[in-house]
């Protein structure tokens, strides 16, 4: 086998992407991918046929190691024999919502939990799901021995079809979303998983950064993997002051951190990252659908939508959007609707029009942003990436309105990327990973910060008019 190929994985929701990468620059070789069904409960056994049809054609051949970065929070349940009990929940089923909101009162409220686990349960979490199940469906629950995560289950299935597989493994990241699993102590927390279960079932181990979770054996080896974000962070190298905004249909907002984040409001989950730190990260339900729904209403396509949001002066005039379309989970308001405020026949224009839905979109995810600062975790850059990111109006609204410059790398598979970085770290045996260079797109200097900073205070006001108390100052 050839002595410097790498494989990184991202199982995600929609698809299963693989690339093959030169271990020690990241250059990719080759990649391919396969779709996974839709829906948020899926039979863990779609993703080992999307695995198995990605990598057909020889793309494996001569690689060395390989990760898998898989979708976080998903529950995947096994019996005795290590059989599927029953289709995985995805992070995006809601069913558990009220089991999560049962656990957090139960614990003691949400100080509780951040001072368990370092966040505050939610639908989308592990342990939630576990409950529901429990409640939901005692027989399958009776029948499930083992939980594990989408990414451990894929790592786990690698290596029995290779032959190599001794345990069920996880790592750090992609625990900490579980409810269950502390990144404080670095320990998982059993009377948690009982309280959400009603009794223990066996967990994957966790193994490190860099571990071997095993070998197949051809002697391929398998790194530990590990959840979505904290591979997208290594894929990326960010490292202290760089802050991923991340604009897909929903919105993430994270970065890198030397210590648990503790915070008693709930709103920053304080996840661990792929290196043996820290990933404070915050959702958003509305991001690039924000646009998909200004372009519908303005009868234009999304590059139309762009030209005129680009055409407008910042702020728009004072013509302001609250984007929470479907909700929103940050701030928690799961009923609110969008709001559009101070509407003249001056800023009555399409351009305007076009123009206050991409700052709203933006201005939600700066109050993420300001929420990681009252953390005591500075800005000094946004990485801006996910596919609106492509737009030019957005690259220069966020330049102003985050107030610091704003980097655009190339649009790439950085989940998969992270996953191959892990992978050739493992392989090196060095204590830190390999330096990968990170190819840039653009970089957008703000040109107006202080307008910026007007339209963000008026967003945030007409927040506190509409929903007291939902944005912290």
């Amino acid at each position: 086998m050839s002595e410097s190929l790498v494989a990184g994985v991202d199982s995600s929701t929609q698809s299963c992407k693989i690339v093959v990468c030169d271990a020690e620059t990241g250059r990719i070789v080759r990649e391919a991918r396969a779709g996974h069904p839709d829906g948020t409960q899926v039979s863990a056994a779609a993703w080992w046929d999307a695995f198995q049809e990605a990598r057909r054609g020889g793309l494996l051949d001569g690689v060395r190691a390989i990760a898998v970065g898989g979708q976080q929070h998903g529950m995947v349940t096994l019996d005795e024999d290590d059989q599927l009990v029953r289709d995985a929940m995805l992070w995006n089923d809601t069913s558990s919502a009220p089991q999560a909101a049962q656990l957090v009162e139960e614990l003691g409220g949400a100080s509780a939990w951040v001072d368990a686990v370092d966040l505050v349960p939610v639908a989308s979490f592990t342990g939630t799901k576990l409950r529901w199940l429990a409640e939901e469906e005692p027989d399958n629950a009776a029948r499930t021995q083992t939980v594990v995560l989408p990414h451990d289950w894929l790592t786990g299935r690698i290596l029995k079809d290779g032959n190599g597989f001794q345990e069920w493994t996880t790592d750090r990241g992609d625990a900490s979303g579980s409810a269950y699993w502390s990144p404080v102590t670095g320990d998982y927390r059993h009377d948690l998983l009982k309280r959400a279960f009603g009794r223990d079932v066996r967990v994957p181990r966790v193994v490190g950064p860099s571990e071997v979770a095993g070998r197949t054996a051809d002697g391929m080896l398998v790194a530990a993997g590990t959840g979505d974000n904290a591979a997208a962070a290594l894929g990326l190298s960010i490292g202290p002051g760089d802050v991923v905004v991340s604009l897909g249909t929903s919105g993430a907002v994270f970065a890198v951190h030397d210590r648990p984040v503790g915070d008693v409001t709930g709103a920053v989950a304080g996840f661990a990252d792929a290196t043996g730190r820290h990933l404070p990260l915050l959702a958003t339900l509305n991001a690039a659908r924000v646009l998909v729904a200004a372009a519908s209403t303005l009868g234009v396509d999304l590059d139309g939508l762009d030209q005129l949001a680009a055409s407008a002066p910042i702020g728009a005039d004072g013509l302001t959007l609250l984007p929470y379309l479907d909700g929103e989970r940050t701030p928690n308001l799961p009923t609110a609707q969008g709001t559009l405020a101070g509407l003249t026949r001056s800023n009555a224009t399409p351009a305007h029009f076009a123009r206050a839905y991409v700052e709203g979109m933006l201005c939600n995810l700066k109050g993420c942003i300001d929420a990681l600062a009252r953390n005591d975790i500075p800005t000094r850059r946004v990485l801006l990436i996910g596919g609106a990111a492509a737009a030019a109006s957005v690259r220069s609204a966020a330049a102003d309105i985050f107030g610091v410059p704003v980097l655009v790398p190339q649009p790439g598979e950085y989940v998969a990327l992270g996953a191959a970085r892990q992978a050739a770290w493992a392989l090196s045996g060095e204590s830190t990973p390999p330096e990968w260079d990170v190819p840039v797109a653009a970089t957008v200097e703000p040109s107006d910060p202080d307008a910026g900073a007007v339209a963000a205070g008026r967003y945030r006001d007409l927040v506190d008019a509409r929903h007291p108390g939902a944005v912290k100052r």
